[in-house]
C-alpha cells in the first residue's frame, strides 16, 4: 500500500481551507445578527468548532513538516485519532444542528442572509466529509504502521530486506 502521508497532508490542507471559509461565514453571520440583537447559538458552536479545528490543523501540519518541533503529547497515531474524533463530533453536531434549524433554504436565495446560511451549511458539511475521510485514512495509517512496526507519526519506515 502506498505511503499515506501526502494524501493525509492534502486532506489536512483542504480541511484547513474549508474551516477558514466556515470561520469567515460564521463571522459574517454574527455581524449580521448583531444589528438586530439576535443570538444564533448554532453559529457560535460552528465558530468554536472552526477555531478549534484551525488550531488542531496548524498543530498537525507543524508536526508533519517542521523537523525541529516535536510535540511529545501528540506523537502517536492514536493520539491524533482521538483529536480527530473529538473534532468529528463537533462538526457533525454543528452541521446537523444548523441543518435542522435553518432547514430548506432553496426558496429564499434572493436574500443575502439566506445565501450566507446556504454557504455556511455547505462548508459545514464539506468540512465534516473531509474530516471523515481523514479519520478513515488515519485508521488505515494506524493499521499500516502497526504492521510495519511504527508507533510514532514522525518515524521513518523501517528498511526492508529484499
Amino acid at each position: 500500500m502506498a505511503h499515506l502521508g501526502w494524501i493525509r497532508t492534502f486532506l489536512y490542507i483542504a480541511l484547513l481551507v474549508f474551516t477558514f471559509i466556515l470561520f469567515v461565514l460564521c463571522c459574517v453571520r454574527i455581524n449580521e445578527t448583531l444589528s438586530v440583537n439576535f443570538y444564533d447559538p448554532v453559529i457560535a458552536e460552528l465558530l468554536f468548532t472552526s477555531i478549534a479545528t484551525m488550531l488542531w490543523l496548524v498543530l498537525m501540519l507543524c508536526i508533519f513538516f517542521i523537523e525541529n518541533i516535536k510535540f511529545h503529547y501528540i506523537r502517536l497515531y492514536w493520539q491524533e485519532f482521538i483529536g480527530l474524533v473529538i473534532l468529528w463530533f463537533l462538526w457533525i453536531g454543528g452541521a446537523a444542528a444548523a441543518s435542522s434549524i435553518f432547514g430548506d433554504l432553496e426558496n429564499c436565495q434572493h436574500f443575502e442572509s439566506c445565501r450566507i446560511l446556504s454557504a455556511l451549511l455547505a462548508f459545514a458539511w464539506l468540512g465534516w466529509i473531509v474530516l471523515t475521510v481523514i479519520i478513515i485514512i488515519s485508521i488505515v495509517a494506524m493499521v499500516q504502521s502497526t504492521r510495519d512496526g511504527r508507533k510514532m507519526l514522525d518515524e521513518p519506515l523501517p528498511a526492508r530486506n529484499v
